[in-house]
C-alpha cells in the first residue's frame, strides 16, 4: 500500500513518491516544487487524503475484524505461567552462566518454579495455577512458545514490540492496522488505548504513535479518571448547535487553507480530529457507561471486587476487568484497536518480577485472571470472538534462574511466549519450545517480527504489502529484515 493508504498497484503515486521517481536529483525536486506551486498536486492528494480514517478493503477475506491487545508491562515469566518445564523443576539450585545483559554472562542459581501446573481441556495444554480463570479458555488459546527478540532493557522493547523498532519515531502496530483497514465508526477513535492506573510505560506516548505517518493514525488515550479524553468537556455553556456550526466552520477555514498545501496531515488530522471530538462529547461517555450492563456481566468481569488487602500495590481485577468491557464495547461499536496495559510505575508494580516472582505473581495474576476469562466468554457468547483477535504478552519473557536472595526474575528477551485468541487463529495449540529450561527459544523460533507479520495476516493484510513511503523508502511494520507468517498457527 502506499502513503494515500490504497495498493501500490491502484493508485497514481503520491508527491513524495513522484520527486524520488524523478531521480530524487535537484531538477526534479525544482519540477515538483514548481508544480506544487501551481496546484498541480492540490486535487489529486486532497481526493486521496480526504478521509484518512476511511473505511479500506483488506488484502484478502479474514475473520478478523478488529484487534484487542493486553499488554503486560514488565515481561511476564513463561516458565511460572503457560510453559511447564519439568527439567526446570528437578535442576532447581544448579548453578548455569546465562546471558544477562547483551553479551555480559554471569552464573545463576535455577529457580524453580514454585507454581502448580495442570493440562486442561481437550488439547491437554499446560497452564499454571497463577490463572485458575484463563486455564478454562486452554482450547480457545493459541500458545506462541518460542519467541525472541533483541534488546534487554524495557523502553527498546516495548517500543519493539509495539512499533516494529527499538527506536521512537515509528507508527505502532495499532496505527499500521488503523491505516490499512481504517475505522468502522465515525464517532469512535479507531485506535484506543488504556493505561494502568499506577502509571504508563517507560517509554511512554511512543508505544501508541503514529510515527511518520499522518496524525490521524496514533492511538487515543482513554483515562481512567474524569472525562475519558482530555479537554472533551466543552468549557462553557454554548450550545450542541453552536459547537456544531463552529466546527463546521473551522472546517471549512481549515479545507480552504489545506486546498494549497496538500500532503500536510498534521492539519488534515486536525480537521478530521475536530470533527470526531464533536461527535466523542456523546459517544465516548456513552461507550465508557457502563450502567447498561447487567449484574452478571458486572460480576463476570470483577467490577466490583472489593480491593484486595494482601498486598499494597494489589488492584484486585475491578480496573483491568473494567477496561476489558470497554474494550468489548468498543470493539462491537467498530473500533478497530484497542490496547489495554496491566502494570504500571517500576518494579513489582508491574511484571518486572526482579524483587521476587511469586508477590509478583500474587500481585497481578488475580487482576488480570478473572476479566481475562470474562473477556473471551463474553466475545464468544455475543458471537464476537471469531472475528475479534485477542492477543496475549509483554515486551519479553524471565530468566529461568534466580536474580537474588528474594528470588526474583531478570529480563530475558531471547526466549518467551504470547497467546492468541479468537479472529481465525488455532485454538488449543502449542507452536515452538523455548530449551529444556526456559532460557532460549529453539524449536520453531520466531523473531518478533513474524509475530507481527502474523498479526496482520490474521486482520487480511499482506505484511510485505502494507507499506508506507517517508524519507525515500517504502517502509514496513516488519521491517527492512524477511519476517514470516506463523502458518502453523492459524486456524
Amino acid at each position: 500500500m502506499g502513503s494515500t493508504g490504497l495498493p501500490c498497484s491502484r493508485c497514481m503515486g503520491t508527491r513524495r513518491e513522484f520527486i524520488w521517481q524523478t531521480g530524487a536529483g535537484f531538477g526534479g525536486v525544482a519540477l515538483a516544487s514548481m508544480l506544487d506551486r501551481d496546484g498541480f498536486f492540490a486535487s489529486k492528494a486532497l481526493a486521496a487524503n480526504a478521509s484518512p480514517m476511511a473505511m479500506k478493503p483488506p488484502h484478502f477475506a479474514a475473520k478478523a475484524k478488529r484487534c484487542i491487545f493486553l499488554f503486560m508491562y514488565g515481561g511476564p515469566s513463561s516458565v511460572d505461567t503457560f510453559d511447564y518445564k519439568p527439567e526446570l523443576q528437578k535442576r532447581d539450585g544448579q548453578e548455569i552462566e546465562i546471558e544477562i545483559r547483551r553479551h555480559s554472562f554471569q552464573k545463576k542459581k535455577l529457580l524453580a518454579s514454585k507454581r502448580k501446573f495442570a493440562q486442561h481441556g481437550e488439547s491437554g495444554l499446560w497452564c499454571s495455577d497463577a490463572f485458575p480463570n484463563i486455564a478454562k479458555h486452554m482450547d480457545e488459546i493459541c500458545l506462541i512458545k518460542s519467541l525472541y527478540a533483541d534488546t534487554f532493557a524495557h523502553g527498546s522493547a516495548m517500543l519493539q514490540m509495539n512499533s516494529g523498532q527499538i527506536i521512537q519515531g515509528h507508527p505502532s502496530i495499532g496505527s499500521w492496522l488503523t491505516y490499512g483497514l481504517g475505522s468502522e465508526n465515525d464517532n469512535l477513535p479507531g485506535y484506543v488505548v488504556m493505561l494502568d492506573p499506577r502509571g504508563g510505560p517507560i517509554s511512554g506516548a511512543a508505544n501508541w504513535t503514529a510515527g511518520y505517518m499522518p496524525a490521524a493514525y496514533q492511538g487515543t488515550h482513554l483515562r481512567n479518571q474524569g472525562d475519558p479524553i482530555l479537554d472533551l468537556s466543552p468549557k462553557s455553556n454554548i450550545t450542541r448547535q453552536m459547537q456544531r456550526d463552529q466546527v463546521d466552520t473551522l472546517a471549512a477555514f481549515n479545507g480552504e487553507h489545506l486546498a494549497t498545501r496538500p500532503g500536510y496531515s498534521e492539519l488534515q488530522a486536525r480537521i478530521a480530529s475536530y470533527e470526531l471530538a464533536y461527535q466523542l462529547q456523546t459517544s465516548a461517555p456513552e461507550v465508557m457507561d457502563l450502567a447498561g450492563e447487567d449484574a452478571r456481566t458486572l460480576e463476570m468481569y470483577g467490577i466490583n471486587d472489593p480491593k484486595p488487602t494482601n498486598h499494597k500495590l494489589a488492584l484486585g481485577p475491578s480496573h483491568f476487568g473494567k477496561q476489558c468491557l470497554i474494550a468489548r464495547r468498543l470493539i462491537e461499536r467498530g473500533t478497530r484497536f484497542v490496547q489495554i496495559y496491566s502494570g504500571g510505575g517500576h518494579q513489582q508494580q508491574n511484571w518486572d518480577a526482579h524483587h521476587g516472582i511469586e508477590e509478583n505473581l500474587a500481585i497481578h495474576g488475580p487482576e488480570i485472571d478473572k476479566p481475562i476469562d470474562a473477556l473471551l466468554t463474553d466475545l464468544k457468547q455475543r458471537g464476537l470472538l471469531d472475528e475479534t483477535l485477542v492477543v496475549w504478552g509483554g515486551e519479553f519473557g524471565r530468566q529461568p534462574t534466580t536474580e537474588n536472595d528474594m528470588h526474583g526474575r531478570d529480563h530475558n528477551p531471547k526466549g518467551f511466549l504470547y497467546w492468541l485468541a479468537g479472529g481465525g487463529s488455532k485454538g488449543g495449540y502449542s507452536h515452538g519450545e523455548l530449551d529444556e529450561l526456559g532460557m532460549q527459544a529453539t524449536e520453531k523460533r520466531h523473531h518478533i517480527r513474524d509475530l507481527h507479520a502474523t498479526i496482520l495476516h490474521l486482520m487480511g493484510l499482506e505484511h510485505d504489502k502494507l507499506t508506507y513511503f517517508y524519507g525515500g523508502l517504502d517502509h514496513k511494520l516488519t521491517g527492512v529484515k524477511e519476517a514470516h507468517v506463523i502458518r502453523d498457527v492459524i486456524a
